[in-house]
């Protein structure tokens, strides 16, 4: 059996520490005993990327993504959009960006270095809040789904405070979408008070349709 091991440690501002863990050519990034990330599953978090793309109808989009994590949703979307697109990643954990451009630069790509892109250091929710009518689309992939895991501020962004500074941020149209672990009917009601036509999508966590079941809610502002 291929042994872990254990690269670094992170810390996260109001939460637990994330630790960067290589298993043969594969990573993960863990919380205490609970594996957020595998490089070996990507599928939902592509997913959140390219059926965002589909439903966007502007010509030169502008998204904004939080976090990046091991860069999946970046990559898809960075696939799928134009040449005149702009795409904010927003990412709390600094050494998160440390990592996808050091040990993990194979997988990264080059993403961050696209033209495109343009990375902010700190929390989404803020970068949320500044952006009135600034995006044509708000991706988040922040901790496991509303249900929070990594981190208690995170709540904020799923709460309905949250949610209409999400819609006040889009433009008429944009779509937020939200990736979850985990189905949550409480979560999607509060997408539909605040103001978005709201379609749920399960999707599988592996790019080869298999492993677990994930959700994502996209959430189109009407007007």
């Amino acid at each position: 059996m291929i042994p872990r091991e254990h690269l670094d440690t992170a810390e996260v501002p109001g939460g637990e520490p994330l630790r960067l863990v290589r298993r043969g050519a594969d990573f993960m990034i863990v919380l205490e005993r609970n594996e957020l990330m595998n490089s070996r599953m990507s599928g939902s978090e592509a997913a959140l990327a390219t059926i965002t793309v589909e439903r966007l109808k502007a010509r030169a989009p502008r998204l904004l993504i939080g976090g990046y994590g091991m860069g999946f949703t970046l990559r898809a979307a960075l696939a799928v959009l134009p040449g005149d697109a702009q795409v904010v990643v927003a990412e709390l954990v600094p050494k998160i960006i440390e990592w996808a451009r050091g040990p993990m630069a194979d997988l990264t790509a080059g993403c961050l270095d696209d033209r495109r892109v343009s990375v902010r250091i700190g929390d989404v929710g803020a970068a949320i809040r500044e952006g009135r009518g600034a995006y044509d689309a708000i991706l988040l992939d922040v901790d496991n789904g509303p249900d929070g895991l990594t981190r208690p501020g995170n709540d904020g962004l799923y709460s309905a405070g949250g949610l209409a500074a999400s819609v006040a941020a889009l433009r008429p149209g944009g779509v937020l979408a939200v990736w979850s672990a985990a189905p949550d009917a409480a979560f999607r009601r509060r997408m539909g008070e605040a103001g978005l036509a709201v379609e749920e999508v399960a999707v599988r966590a592996r790019e080869n349709g298999k492993g677990p079941r994930h959700v994502i809610w996209f959430g189109r502002r009407r007007g």
